[in-house]
């Protein structure tokens, strides 16, 4: 393999993308009766849809497999080589099968295709050649054909992968839409990290770790102070006898009065609290609150429970949770 000395490599990458991005926008006229159709066959399937392929469409396989996993379809891959020897026995007689490959006419390809054929599945096939042994077997094909791959050869699978990457995607979305599957669904398969958080964290999972910082309408400046203070919030709702909300006070509230040189003898917490407070329901999610903070350059909300005043959710807490 001789380097050579004399590439211009950001040239090279956009000539890359632009290749790949051109693969793509051909793949639009192939969204034809047989994709449709396939969706449909998806969509109603009562086993898995199990996808093999060989080589680099292997690779594609197995991301289609996460990706219609975690949108609500059960899937499982197969490898095309592994398959003959034992694997088969993964498939079961309600599954879909859907089979990759650029060139359709791989050896292995070709000795797996009469075996599930045999065993009465449905075909589908995702492969870049219409004359290919693969597409002529398929009961369903999903073209992905080309005119030229992003390696300079023309040898490397890229804009071919790129082609069944985005198939696969279109075919998850597809069935996204027609299941109807949320973003509740989605948080459901996705409890664990900053996304499901995002996804399912409430707003009252992250208050209820907090004291909840309240005093009266009549409390005196020094039970404010101590209020604040123990609650390390640096803030405290002001709320009536009922516990009904009617204001806030924050550490800030209380500098800008001592800064102001007021006679603090006989203040009350209802001198010097702000009214209507930012509040957010405890059942909301912990993201909303984080709009809300960014919305209006504050950095708590008050927590509301029907018209009862719940507590406090500072952006620290968010933070910690790497909701941000």
């Amino acid at each position: 393999m001789k380097q050579k000395t004399t590439v211009n490599i950001r040239e090279t990458g956009k000539r890359t993308v632009k290749l790949e991005a051109l693969a793509i926008e051909g793949l639009e006229q192939f969204i034809n009766d047989d994709f449709e159709q396939t969706v449909n066959l998806v969509a109603h399937c009562r086993g898995r849809v199990v996808i093999t392929g060989i080589g680099k469409s292997a690779v594609i396989a197995q991301k289609i497999v996460a990706t219609l996993n975690s949108t609500g379809t059960p899937a499982l891959f197969m490898h095309a080589a592994d398959a003959i020897h034992g694997d088969l026995g993964m498939i079961t007689p309600d599954d879909v099968v859907l089979c990759i490959s650029k060139s359709g006419e791989s050896p292995e390809i070709k000795v797996l295709v009469p075996l599930l054929k045999n065993m009465g599945n449905t075909l589908v096939a995702m492969v870049g050649k219409m004359d290919s042994y693969l597409a002529q077997s398929a009961h369903f094909v999903l073209n992905t054909t080309v005119s030229q791959e992003a390696c300079p050869n023309n040898l490397a699978p890229t804009s071919s992968t790129t082609a069944q990457l985005v198939m696969g995607d279109a075919l998850a979305v597809c069935l996204i839409e027609l299941k109807g599957f949320t973003a509740e669904d989605f948080a459901k398969f996705h409890p664990g990290g900053t996304l499901g958080k995002k996804l399912y964290l409430k707003v009252g999972d992250l208050s209820r770790m907090h004291q909840v910082p309240k005093v009266l309408l009549n409390s005196t400046l020094r039970e404010v102070i101590v209020e604040i203070s123990s609650k390390m919030l640096g803030v405290t709702g002001v709320v009536n006898e009922k516990g009904g909300l009617e204001g806030i006070i924050t550490d800030g509230d209380l500098r800008r009065m001592l800064e102001k040189n007021m006679d603090a003898t006989g203040v009350k917490a209802a001198d010097i609290m702000s009214r209507n407070p930012k509040t957010i329901g405890a059942g909301e999610l912990a993201v909303n609150a984080l709009e809300l903070m960014r919305e209006y350059d504050i950095t708590q909300l008050l927590v509301m429970k029907g018209d009862q005043y719940h507590g406090i959710i500072h952006l620290h807490d968010l933070i910690r949770e790497g909701i941000i």
